[in-house]
C-alpha cells in the first residue's frame, strides 16, 4: 500500500503562485507514474498533470505554460507549481500513485487531497 500526503494548498489572488507537494510512502516511488488532479464544486475530478518514472510529462491544455509537474526521486515527493493561477484553478488537489509500471496493473492510490483557491 501508499500512502500520499499531499501539502501546499490555500488561497492565492489571482496572478499569484502556489506550489503542491505530495511525500509518497515506500520504496519503490521511482518507478511509479505520478500525476496530479483536481475537482471543483460540482464538476467531475480530472487530470492536471503527470509525470512518467522517466520524466516525460503531459498537461492539460488549460494550464499548459502555467503549471510544472516535477518529482524528486530521492525524497518520494512530486511536486506542482501553479503560476499565473486563476479562479477557474479553484479546486481541491489530489495527489495520484499509478502502480501499473510496478507490476500492478489498475493499482491506483489517492492523497486525501488539498484545497486551492484563488480569489481577490
Amino acid at each position: 500500500q501508499v500512502q500520499l500526503v499531499e501539502s501546499g494548498g490555500g488561497l492565492v489572488q489571482p496572478g499569484g503562485s502556489l506550489r503542491l507537494s505530495c511525500a509518497a510512502s515506500g520504496s519503490h516511488f521511482s518507478i511509479y507514474r505520478m500525476g496530479w488532479y483536481r475537482q471543483a464544486p460540482g464538476k467531475q475530478r480530472e487530470l492536471v498533470a503527470g509525470i512518467s518514472s522517466g520524466g516525460t510529462t503531459n498537461y492539460a491544455d488549460s494550464v499548459k505554460g502555467r503549471f510544472t509537474i516535477s518529482r524528486d526521486n530521492a525524497k518520494n515527493t512530486v511536486y506542482l507549481q501553479m503560476n499565473s493561477l486563476k479562479p477557474e484553478d479553484t479546486a481541491v488537489y489530489y495527489c495520484n500513485a499509478d502502480l501499473t509500471a510496478a507490476g500492478f496493473a489498475g493499482v491506483n492510490y489517492w492523497g486525501q487531497g488539498t484545497q486551492v483557491t484563488v480569489s481577490s
